[in-house]
């Protein structure tokens, strides 16, 4: 078995850190240098924690399979076009967000960070009625570049129509310009294109909300 560089804060120079996202060169050996873009400090970088460490570390943020059932019409998967500053696209997106520091530190973080991201971008609440459950606990985003972490949650909200969707809860840098709703049918045709209807690429997290509808495996 290959043996792993082991990092200690000493081997971690921060580059450029502000509020939200920070540079870290990580010197694993001598004259060896790699760069990570982190929203974590320099303390919770992620490859200073031990493998049991890391066996139960909280994902950073939330992406949520959003499925909404309105009576008489077939499940429908709803995604937004959320426009992503580095690719300069408004891009078809699940709803997702950061785990706030007052979310907590347990598993029910990822549950409040849900409820509260798909009330801000959908303007939809999640009822205690509708399920709501973990896909995935921790999926890391693109780990050759940046130590941030997911967790993929479900949420299946039966509604009475869709009058409440709306996407007045964006906050900070969020700009939105409407959904999608996808039947089974539309969501496949997403899927096998790999472009949304306008020709345009979306996110591996998109991939992932569609491949999971699509699946079935969220059903009761």
């Amino acid at each position: 078995m290959a043996q792993k560089p082991r990092m200690t804060k000493e081997n971690i120079v921060p580059l450029y850190e502000t509020k939200f996202l920070s540079l870290y060169d990580l010197q694993y050996a001598e004259g060896r240098h790699y760069f990570n873009a982190s929203r974590n400090s320099l303390e919770a970088q992620a490859c200073l924690l031990s493998d049991e460490e890391a066996k139960s570390k909280r994902a950073d943020a939330v992406n949520i399979v959003f499925i909404l059932r309105e009576k008489g019409e077939e499940p429908k998967l709803l995604l937004s076009y959320e426009y992503r500053y580095p690719t300069g696209q408004f891009l078809l997106s699940p709803p997702a967000g950061m785990i706030d520091p007052a979310d907590g530190v347990t598993e029910e973080a990822l549950f409040t960070a849900s409820v509260r991201e798909i009330k801000e971008e959908t303007g939809i609440t999640v009822k205690a009625t509708d399920r709501l459950f973990i896909v995935n606990p921790l999926v890391w985003s693109t780990p050759g570049m940046t130590d941030e972490s997911n967790a993929l949650m479900c949420a299946v909200v039966d509604v009475n129509d869709l009058s409440e969707l709306n996407q007045k809860g964006a906050e900070g840098t969020e700009l939105f310009d409407g959904f999608e709703l996808l039947n089974r049918a539309q969501a496949l045709k997403v899927f096998r294109n790999g472009r949304d209807k306008n020709g345009i690429y979306y996110s591996v997290y998109t991939w992932c909300a569609l491949s999971y509808f699509l699946s079935g495996a969220w059903e009761e």
